[in-house]
């Protein structure tokens, strides 16, 4: 991993040129079927974005009660993006439609 990264061709990411970048989100994007990709640095910098992107700010986040985001990013979904998460148990991470519904707050 260590020579592919050496040997990568690189480029300024900042203006879209770097060309080993694009080939990746290119293909990531071709994988799972959709316009484009987008690749985040981290894991946090990534759950991040999808929590500006579909909550706001002052709002409940339903989620998993072992999730990632809510116990080991130390608090960061309410410090970057001003969410709560609302934690539910379910089997292997994985919420089903009636598991969001009864944990909805009228």
């Amino acid at each position: 991993m260590r020579r592919a990264m050496a040997d990568a061709e690189v480029g300024d990411d900042v203006y879209g040129e770097d060309p080993t970048i694009l080939r990746l989100q290119e293909r990531t994007a071709e994988l799972f079927g959709r316009e484009a990709a987008l690749l985040c640095p981290s894991g946090v910098m990534c759950n991040q974005l999808w929590l500006r992107v579909l909550a706001r700010p002052a709002t409940e986040v339903v989620i998993e009660a072992d999730a990632h985001i809510v116990n080991y990013e130390a608090g960061a979904g309410a410090l970057l993006a001003g969410v709560q998460f609302r934690t539910v148990a379910a089997g292997y991470g994985l919420l089903s439609a009636d598991d969001v519904a009864a944990a909805i707050r009228a």
